[in-house]
């Protein structure tokens, strides 16, 4: 059975139960948030406060470019008073999405500046407070990970965050009018928190021995556009491309002209590159967060104490003061 035939008979369920007992009416005391991944999870916790739920699709510890979805998630789509993802990052969410025509769907790329995966330039990817398929037609069909012409990454730049957290507070006001004065105030106070965060690393990174610094995945682009860095990517902005001998060739010249001490790897992937370019090179390899999801082996338990040690591992590697 295709998925078009069988997505009314998963979203059937949801939609009954999504009618309270009196009179059929929707419950709409306690908003229910749907998150595509821990990120974007952590900023609606954040804006919702006490005032209702939020639950990810991508569980702990899952590599979110590789997530499919159960019918159960799919199902919890129906039931959502807001779905929060990224068009272009997660295919089996924009399929799930498109197939249901939820119109309670935020695309994050709506409001916040993206990069192109190209160049780092800025990547138009519609407007705030417009139709979220006008900017999903933006994005060319994505085939794997092929995240298309932008850089997923945005929320390594805790600015960026900040611009999310904002359109957050106004979507879960627009949807829950009665606490709309709560969303508006956690909203604030979470944009302090990624303001003062924001500092620390401009304040971390602003005298260091070299601005670049190199890993396996090329996730910190933003993180280097904010602070003025550059990062050197084995590989690009998708975990699973395996570099070539010609660009193994590159980055050990690169490493030495640059003269890095670190090669930085993630969590959630294989060390395997990393181990084998630092043995070539005598270099170290160290832990470089990139806050897909979190597990015991994160150098945190949440998205501002994992940034912090990103931070610290930068200035480590970077020789700052």
């Amino acid at each position: 059975m295709s998925f078009k035939r069988l997505l009314p008979a998963l979203l059937a369920p949801a939609l009954l139960t999504a009618c309270g007992a009196a009179g059929g009416e929707a419950d709409t005391a306690s908003p229910h948030v749907v998150a595509a991944f821990y990120p974007l999870e952590w900023a609606s916790t954040q804006v919702l406060g006490d005032h209702g739920s939020v639950t990810t699709l991508t569980a702990p510890g899952a590599e979110a470019h590789d997530l499919e979805l159960t019918p159960r998630q799919i199902a919890s789509l129906a039931e959502a008073d807001l779905v929060v993802y990224l068009k272009g990052f997660q295919p089996a969410v924009d399929d799930a999405i498109e197939q249901s025509g939820a119109d309670h769907a935020f695309d994050v790329g709506g409001v916040v500046d993206l990069l192109s995966a190209e160049d780092g330039h800025s990547h138009d990817h519609g407007e705030e407070g417009g139709d979220d398929s006008d900017a999903e037609e933006e994005h060319a069909e994505d085939d794997g990970h092929d995240h298309g012409d932008f850089d997923p990454h945005f929320w390594q730049d805790p600015e960026r965050m900040q611009v999310l957290v904002t359109a957050l507070g106004d979507r879960l006001a627009a949807s829950d009018p009665d606490n709309s004065a709560d969303y508006a105030s956690n909203a604030a106070t979470t944009v302090e928190k990624l303001a003062r965060l924001d500092g620390e690393f401009q304040a971390g990174l602003a005298q260091c021995e070299r601005p670049e610094f190199m890993t396996t995945h090329a996730a910190f682009g933003y993180l280097a556009d904010r602070y003025n860095l550059t990062e050197i990517g084995v590989s690009g902005v998708n975990p699973d491309d395996e570099p070539s001998p010609a660009r193994i060739a590159e980055i050990h010249k690169e490493a030495q002209v640059h003269g890095l001490t670190t090669v930085f790897f993630e969590t959630l992937t294989s060390n395997s590159v990393a181990e084998a370019i630092a043995g070539d090179l005598g270099l170290e390899t160290a832990v470089l967060d990139p806050l897909e999801g979190i597990t015991e082996k994160s150098p945190g338990d949440d998205y501002p104490s994992i940034m912090r040690a990103n931070l610290e591992a930068l200035r480590v590697a970077n020789g700052c003061s």
